[in-house]
């Protein structure tokens, strides 16, 4: 799924009303009507509803939703915030249209008190804000934003810039509904406040127009993963689901080998080996028997790693910073011909031996937390801008960064983006990104290219958490209630 800009979205509209063709106002209708669809399946008519409409389309669509809304049954009331003379043509038809009393809001004594059990729609600035909002219309916001209501968006809360840092009095919506596609305000931590929960719905824009306009960030869908899952043949063998090493452990951090492992297993993977320090065989081999064991020459941490003939090597869960782990990181990077993914300590020894990033092999998959992201580029002023150092170093240095969070970002040599769909708060807990690491390990060695590992793995380490939460719930959930649902996300792609 795309993830157009605020102009691209103009752009769309204008595309179909032109070639459809339908006329604006009518357009305006079907995205209200999708907009009252989803409304009607989460508010009943017993809550008093509230709608605050600004005089350009995205007030438009506030008086269409609550002409709608009140022919279904709903107790409305209307408010109206700016200039009605100057107000979009759009808008003055739905005002012609609405046949209900409104109430201009032209100072603070015009502010209406809301019912306790009151839902609040906010329809005052859509997506084509230039500007941070001021005057009366940041005091109707940061009004509505203390009153202590449920509030509702009508695409994009009133004051967030859809694609750029947004800062001022921002609308903040416990629920948005955005017509179409998301925004990519929606995918960053920032915005989370302003935005809430948020859903899309179809309003019939060109497909047309979709498929080809040019787009570089995309958010991953279940049919998109579909398209990019391999299905098994019957004469298929563990030969050709790949053979992967892991480079995981150190005295007292076996568990994350046994967790990067397990979840390697489980992806698919054909043969796997664990390269473990001394102190790990015993445990590997219990743990994991599906696994073979190579064994450092060192005790307690991994010292000179033997690089053979892998699809794909994974290293950094456990392994520490010893300075002799740190050579042989810088050793592995210079040997291997394959696909290598770093999580981890693999990531803190970047960091702070700098002169090993350009040893990156082409391709090479690095899944960083936001804390080692910022250790390997510098801190960033806010989410947009970590974005952009994001897609530099996956460009600078070719390789793939999946930077985890809630929507985590997967950026591409190219700088393209893609943001994931699944995955749930419970999943912030010791070891999960481990569990990733052996996922997207086992699915290159698998013989998928790094940025389809990257992107079907961070799809299905989510759709486990989710499959984990239902059983588990969030709060109980450990790194092992994901990995034991591994086998059910992908088992949902296996027809």
């Amino acid at each position: 799924m795309k993830i157009l800009s605020a102009e691209q979205t103009r752009k769309a509209d204008q595309y179909t009303i032109e070639n459809e063709p339908i006329p604006s106002i009518e357009l305006m209708e079907r995205a209200s009507a999708a907009f009252v669809k989803w409304f009607e399946s989460e508010f009943d008519p017993t809550h008093c509803i509230y709608v605050f409409c600004g005089t350009g389309n995205n007030g438009g669509d506030g008086l269409a939703v609550a002409r709608m809304l009140i022919g279904n049954g709903y107790s409305v009331q209307i408010f109206v915030v700016g200039n009605i003379e100057v107000g979009s043509s759009d808008f003055k038809t739905n005002l012609d249209r609405l046949n209900s009393p409104y109430q201009r809001l032209d100072t603070k004594r015009d502010f209406p008190g809301v019912e306790s059990d009151g839902v609040v729609v906010d329809a005052i600035f859509g997506s084509g804000l230039s500007r941070e909002v001021g005057g009366l219309y940041a005091e109707v916001i940061h009004y509505l934003n203390n009153l202590g209501r449920v509030r509702v968006s009508i695409d994009i809360p009133s004051g967030l810039f859809a694609d750029k840092h947004s800062e001022g009095v921002i609308f903040r919506s416990d629920y948005t509904v955005s017509f179409q596609l998301p925004k990519l305000a929606f995918m960053f931590p920032e915005n989370h406040e302003y935005v809430g929960n948020w859903n899309v719905v179809n309003i019939g824009l060109s497909n047309d127009f979709i498929n080809a306009v040019s787009a570089n960030t995309y958010y991953s869908s279940e049919s998109e993963i579909t398209q990019k899952v391999k299905r098994r043949g019957k004469f298929d063998h563990k030969g050709v689901f790949g053979k992967a090493m892991l480079v995981s452990g150190s005295l007292g951090k076996m568990g994350a080998a046994i967790l990067c492992g397990k979840a390697a297993l489980r992806s698919g993977l054909g043969l796997l080996t664990i390269y473990v320090p001394q102190c790990g065989y015993t445990i590997i081999q219990t743990a994991l028997p599906e696994a073979m064991a190579i064994v450092d020459q060192n005790e307690e941490f991994i010292s000179k790693i033997a690089v053979e003939d892998y699809s794909a090597i994974g290293i950094g869960p456990g392994i520490g910073k010893n300075k002799n782990t740190v050579n042989a990181l810088a050793n592995l990077l210079n040997e291997c011909k394959g696909t290598t993914v770093l999580d981890a300590d693999a990531l803190n020894i970047l960091s702070e031996n700098r002169e090993l990033i350009q040893l990156l092999p082409e391709n090479s998959i690095l899944t960083p937390h936001p804390k080692e992201f910022s250790r390997l580029v510098g801190n960033s002023a806010n989410d947009f801008e970590r974005l952009e150092k994001q897609k530099q170093f996956s460009a600078d240095y070719d390789v793939i960064v999946v930077l985890k969070g809630a929507h985590t970002s997967i950026t591409a040599p190219d700088k393209s983006v893609f943001f994931n769909s699944t995955g749930n708060p419970g999943m912030g807990t010791a070891g999960s990104g481990d569990v990733l690491t052996g996922v997207i390990t086992a699915l290159v060695a698998n013989g998928y290219s790094s940025i389809e590992a990257a992107i079907i793995g961070v799809y299905m380490h989510g759709l486990a958490g989710d499959l984990a939460s239902r059983q588990k719930g969030q709060t109980g959930m450990i790194a092992s209630d994901i990995i034991s649902c591994l086998p059910l996300a992908f088992q949902k792609f296996d027809k």
